[in-house]
């Protein structure tokens, strides 16, 4: 009898067009919750993506503690930071699916702007960090010195290669992996040319505008962006207020880490994903294979644009970590399963990773 009245509610909450709360819910919310005690984040967003939809969100606690605005996955603003790179090479990735761009090609065929360096520099090589640019601080960076008349200059992405063309290459292209943010720019900037619009506008006509990522947008520090999370830093157990001044302008690495949303942006990216609407399943499992250097016998653990990895689980994924002054991200995904985590979080001591492969763990 006890079935059969089970049997009739759930028949009229179907027909009533109620969606059942997600199953596992709770073990998601616990998990987050013990790993944003344990990591003492200020203010998080965690996303749970199943059946390769989202069905569970939550916001845990400040996007600006000292005004006690919590944290709101649909609204707080959080910079993406390195995810950034995934986008820049889906966008890339879907200029070569069109024939519009040459992996393999010189890069200086598309942008004739940054310096012969006496050695062939590939897109390919770029997507995967082997071509030998240089990222921070693990060689030498030169700046173009020179005066701009435009009040933002970066903006441009062909202008931002200023920032760093004239450095020398720390290996021969291919022969090494180096993570680089540089390069990602000098990526950003190949990818303007041979799609012959700005880089920007092809990042919200091919991805964003397809999966009504309405939040998502550069980060510019000089326009209006509401509800942008606070940044927090910790020095020993104290934790303090980021000032904005002390927060850099990241406009110049705009396909590199430059990017700002709601998780639940972040999210549909990673919906879009697992669900082939961004590229090809070829080209996805392209870019989701591990990448070799040359004469290596081990891969690498990074494919064309994204990450791999296995979480303490055994759950195999692929996405990417983002880390700058005011955030700390994370997107990874579980194809096979259709299953993925977005966790992001205004405490620049955070790890997300962390917290993402254990509600990742939680709900397989």
């Amino acid at each position: 009898m006890l079935r059969y009245i089970a049997l009739l509610l759930a028949f009229a909450s179907a027909a009533l067009g109620q969606v059942a709360p997600y199953a596992k819910s709770e073990k998601a919310d616990r998990t987050a919750s013990v790993e944003i005690e344990k990591q003492q984040l200020v203010g998080t967003a965690v996303i749970v993506i199943d059946d390769g939809k989202v069905v569970w969100s939550k916001g845990y606690g400040y996007a600006d503690q000292e005004k006690k605005i919590t944290v709101d996955p649909a609204t707080t603003q959080f910079r993406w930071a390195s995810i950034s790179k995934p986008v820049t090479a889906i966008v890339a990735l879907q200029l070569a699916e069109k024939g519009l761009l040459d992996l393999d090609a010189d890069v200086r065929t598309y942008v004739p702007e940054f310096p012969e360096k006496d050695a062939k520099i590939t897109a390919r090589q770029l997507l995967c960090h082997q071509a030998g640019i240089v990222h921070y601080d693990n060689g030498k960076v030169v700046r173009t010195e020179k005066k701009y008349t435009e009040a933002h200059p970066f903006a441009d992405v062909i202008t931002a290669l200023d920032t760093f063309k004239e450095s020398p290459l720390l290996s021969v292209p291919g022969e090494k992996y180096a993570y680089t943010t540089h390069g990602y720019i000098l990526l950003s900037a190949v990818v303007q040319r041979a799609g012959k619009e700005k880089f920007a506008d092809q990042v919200q006509s091919r991805i964003a505008k397809p999966l009504s990522m309405s939040g998502f947008r550069p980060d510019y520090d000089w326009e209006n962006i509401p509800n942008r999370a606070v940044g927090y830093t910790r020095k020993e157990t104290k934790i303090s207020r980021r000032p904005d001044e002390k927060a850099p302008d990241v406009s110049w690495k705009l396909g590199g880490g430059g990017y700002t949303s709601p998780a639940t942006d972040l999210a549909a990216f990673g919906v879009g994903l697992i669900k082939h609407k961004l590229v090809s399943e070829k080209t996805e499992k392209l870019m989701w294979t591990a990448t070799k250097v040359k004469d290596a016998k081990t891969a690498t653990n990074y494919g064309l644009g994204f990450g791999l990895g296995t979480t303490p689980g055994g759950v195999k994924w692929v996405g990417h970590t983002g880390s700058q002054e005011k955030t700390r991200t994370c997107l990874i995904l579980d194809p096979k399963g259709q299953r993925g985590v977005v966790v992001m979080t205004n405490s620049e001591w955070g790890e997300p990773k962390t917290v993402a492969t254990a509600v990742l763990d939680a709900i397989k």
